[in-house]
């Protein structure tokens, strides 16, 4: 008996410590794309660059390499067994989501409020992670039923960003307001993958998946904030 209450307590220690990897990842990434976006916008040729493919159908453009660019990059983190590749899928994951934010970012820095503005955007989108985050950790319940669901609600998002690209109209806020709902239904997933899917040693990829959803839940936030404007 006392051996089996050793193991579990082992176990227990192990995933601890697995979501201190996690989670320092994720604060990480986080830092990391302050400093890489921060680094874009104060490079001419970067900033003009990404700011011409929002001009008409150019957006098409920024939209297909980043999802290009980060499928790259999930696949090396998730599947590769080599740390360095992992590590490597994380950061070229984390420099694209930093690219496409340039217009958005470029967009809030010069409407009034700026950087406030920014600030309070981000203190709402970490606030919401925390409380979603918290849910599943407090009720320990599964979230993985919600796979198709958020499948089936990211392609019809894309189809509606394309259609607002093809035809140039504006989605509006509503549009924002179901991303972020979006964007918290795969925040719950992911932190539900996190406990009862990933093993220990994933935790670059448990880190991954948590990012993704936070720069979404982030993008959609601050679209809402700028709406205000």
């Amino acid at each position: 008996m006392e051996n089996y209450l050793e193991l579990d307590r082992v176990s227990a220690i192990e995933r601890a410590d697995f979501y201190k990897k996690t989670y320092a990842h994720v604060a990480g990434g986080v830092l990391f794309f302050i400093l890489v976006i921060t680094l874009f916008l104060n490079t001419p040729v970067i900033r003009d660059f990404a700011l011409s493919l929002t001009q008409g159908k150019m957006w098409f453009l920024m939209l297909g390499g980043f999802m290009l660019a980060t499928t790259f990059a999930e696949k090396m983190a998730i599947n590769s067994h080599e740390k360095n590749k992992q590590y490597l899928g994380f950061g070229i994951y984390i420099v694209a989501e930093a690219f496409i934010f340039i217009p958005l970012i470029n967009i809030a820095l010069n409407a009034s409020g700026g950087e406030n503005l920014i600030m309070q955007a981000a203190i709402v989108t970490l606030s919401l992670f925390a409380g979603l985050s918290s849910v599943v950790f407090f009720t320990g319940k599964d979230f993985s039923f919600m796979k198709t669901g958020l499948m089936v609600g990211g392609f019809i998002a894309l189809g509606l960003i394309a259609a607002g690209l093809l035809f140039g109209f504006d989605l509006g806020l509503w549009f924002s307001v179901g991303m972020v709902v979006l964007a918290g239904g795969t925040i719950l997933y992911q932190t539900s993958n996190l406990v009862h899917r990933y093993s220990t040693d994933q935790y670059v990829a448990a880190a991954l998946g948590l990012f993704a959803s936070l720069m979404l839940l982030f993008w959609y936030i601050l679209r809402i904030f700028l709406s205000r404007d």
